[in-house]
């Protein structure tokens, strides 16, 4: 306890130049290890939209084609998606911990007001190299990367396939040609419509609810 004196003020204890320098040095092995986890969420990116594009050439080679490559290729991308997220919750440590540095430590230091350990920045950052966490869940992270990237590869396969149903090999006449060109074997054109509904109106959900989410936790 303290009397309120300014001699009983504990000073803050301001780091000195080797600190200064180890930090940095902590902050390009950082930057470093968010590039690297940036590179691997581009690279599934890159295989969904790939993937993707594989298929609408086949669909649309010719009039004959048919348009099943569309609808399995949904599920090879929500793998993508699934290995996407994945990789951005690790992306996301490395991100979160130079943007720590950025705002807490470069800022104040550049600005001129010099640098200290004032028991906020330097604790968070302490106790996240000693217990390394996930920032983020992995439900959040998949809404993040569909808002980012597969919610558009999403909709131009949908698209795609409607396009491709409603006009080859003729235009349609009726919604009953649409939902019999839509069926797949035995399984009748109703329920594969009813079950790419499903499929889209919950990747649509997650984003929605994801967002939110984190509108919501950002205004506490």
């Amino acid at each position: 306890m303290t009397d309120g004196n300014p001699e009983d003020t504990v000073p803050e204890q301001t780091l000195t130049a080797a600190e200064i320098g180890a930090i940095a040095h902590l902050y390009r092995a950082e930057v470093s290890r968010s590039t690297m986890w940036r590179t691997r969420l581009d690279t599934t990116t890159n295989w969904a939209v790939v993937t993707t594009g594989i298929a609408l050439s086949l669909s649309f080679a010719n009039a004959d084609a048919s348009p099943l490559p569309l609808v399995l290729v949904l599920i090879i991308v929500a793998v993508f998606l699934g290995l996407e997220a994945r990789r951005y919750r690790y992306f996301n440590v490395w991100r979160a911990r130079c943007r720590l540095m950025e705002t807490d430590f470069y800022a104040p230091l550049l600005a001129g007001g010099g640098v200290s350990r004032d028991g906020q920045w330097n604790t968070l950052l302490s106790s996240d190299l000693r217990t390394p966490r996930f920032h983020v869940s992995y439900i959040i992270s998949i809404g993040r990367r569909l808002r980012r990237n597969y919610a558009y590869i999403f909709g131009v396969n949908a698209f795609a396939y409607v396009g491709k149903l409603a006009i080859d090999p003729t235009p349609l006449s009726g919604l009953a040609e649409f939902f019999q060109r839509a069926a797949i074997g035995p399984v009748p054109g109703t329920v594969v419509i009813t079950l790419g509904l499903l499929f889209h109106g919950t990747w649509l959900a997650i984003a929605i609810f994801t967002l939110r989410h984190e509108l919501r936790n950002r205004r506490k």
